[in-house]
């Protein structure tokens, strides 16, 4: 199939089961953040809080995700299963390992990690009860974006979708439950999303494990061979760096945003940056349709198809994105009312949203170029591309435009971030498509 279908089919057929992930998890977000905000402004704030924490975890599993599915589509692109396996068992237990281990340093350095994750001290309450939960299922966290990733890379994204729909809706209905039923308000949305986590992870291990897949998860297939360590974790780091710079620029808003307008300015943009992913998921969806194709067809020497992926997967997510954007630009407003009722919160949060939303349409170029560079191995330009949009233009735009602009430069940062990301991401993907044979090998 990954040789045959027309690309145009295929990539839509990944991304179906992956469009269906990501506004499961998406809209449970943003579900999440509308029930917590119902609890006040500090409780809102907190939700940004933790999802900096989150972040991380969510760093180390991409990277083990990414790299270990990079590696192992390609290998049985090549029809070599047992190097796949090697590289599904040895990511997976890897990003189980990080995943523990951040837990651990979070318990122990509790109150200190919140105020770091940009926290105030009216704020810092609620983010510990929320915290204490998600830090329990650190490892099944940032395992579960492992297992996710490898499934679409090997091409059987709609048995992650089950595991992460699942989630989703057992999530959404957990919130109501514990925060209002049980009355335990903000540490039960922290408890409904470690349950969640859970399942999730039972779930998609479950496809490794029943024999759905190709690629065997085994304790006799993890290898500590260097060689295959350093393939994982150098074509998974752009993955880890994005993620991990977009973890600091997270809490490095949350700052900026508490100096200059306590907690409704941390709330704002909380919310912002929810509803914006909301609106970019779907075009995350089809990008990452187009992950395995590209992969597995650079593997197999189908240049060619390669290259037709791209182009169609670009004009796929620019479409959906445009008619997104021109709906939260007409109703912004009342979208952020939905999830917070307060006149600054609502004010802070409108212009952030016109602004986040208009940027994002550069958006699809940038990630699929860099979707291409890290499904094809090229480590160096992934890892450039990914730390460019991830963080090392935002956060100096984070610390020089806020100085010169106060609130409004919070509000630019990350729009002008994604514009600046643009030309390097075209030159990038013209240089990838000069280099390589323009028909099948």
């Amino acid at each position: 199939m990954m040789t045959s279908v027309p690309v145009q089919k295929l990539v839509l057929l990944l991304a179906i089961p992956t469009i269906l992930s990501m506004m499961a998890t998406t809209i449970y977000n943003l579900v999440d953040t509308a029930f917590v905000g119902r609890l006040g402004t500090s409780a809102s704030g907190a939700v940004g809080v933790v999802f900096g924490f989150m972040s991380i975890l969510q760093a180390f599993g991409f990277m083990f995700g990414q790299g270990g599915g990079s590696l192992l589509s390609r290998k049985l692109g090549a029809k070599d299963t047992a190097a796949a396996g090697r590289a599904a068992s040895t990511g997976f237990f890897a990003s189980f390992l990080c995943g523990a281990l951040v837990a651990i340093f979070g318990f122990i350095f509790e109150d200190r990690l919140i105020m770091l994750l940009g926290s105030t001290d009216t704020i810092a309450p609620y983010a510990k009860a929320y915290l204490k939960y998600i830090m329990l299922v650190g490892p099944f966290c940032s395992s579960s974006f492992t297992l996710n990733n490898m499934l679409r890379y090997e091409g059987r994204a709609k048995l992650g979708m089950i595991g992460l729909l699942s989630g989703g809706i057992l999530n959404i209905a957990g919130d109501a439950f514990f925060i209002f039923k049980m009355n335990m308000g903000i540490a039960g949305a922290g408890l409904s999303t470690a349950i969640s986590q859970v399942i999730s992870f039972c779930l998609l291990l479950s496809m490794f494990l029943s024999g759905k897949t190709q690629s065997k998860l085994s304790l006799s297939n993890i290898t500590l061979k260097a060689d295959l360590l350093f393939d994982i974790i150098g074509t998974g780091f752009p993955s880890l760096l994005r993620q991990g710079l977009g973890s600091l620029a997270m809490i490095l808003t949350n700052f900026k945003a508490a100096q200059y307008a306590s907690d409704a300015g941390v709330s704002a943009m909380t919310i912002v940056n929810r509803v914006a992913f909301f609106l970019f998921a779907i075009a995350l969806g089809i990008g990452q349709g187009f992950q395995p194709v590209c992969a597995f067809n650079y593997g197999a020497g189908k240049f060619k198809r390669q290259r037709e992926a791209y182009i169609f997967t670009i004009i796929m997510a620019e479409a959906v994105l445009a008619v997104l954007t021109l709906v939260s630009m007409i109703f912004s407003d009342g979208i952020i009312r939905i999830f917070r009722d307060d006149p600054e919160v609502i004010l802070i949060g409108t212009r952030a949203l016109r602004l986040q939303c208009l940027a994002q349409l550069f958006l699809p170029m940038i990630m699929v170029t860099e979707m291409l560079m890290q499904s094809s191995g090229k480590k160096l330009p992934a890892t450039v591309l990914s730390s460019l949009r991830g963080g090392i233009l935002l956060i100096p735009l984070l610390l020089i435009l806020p100085y010169l602009r106060g609130l409004s430069g919070v509000q630019e940062a990350q729009p002008l971030s994604y514009l600046l990301s643009a030309p390097p991401a075209l030159l990038m993907a013209r240089w990838f498509f000069s280099k390589t044979p323009k028909e099948d090998t």
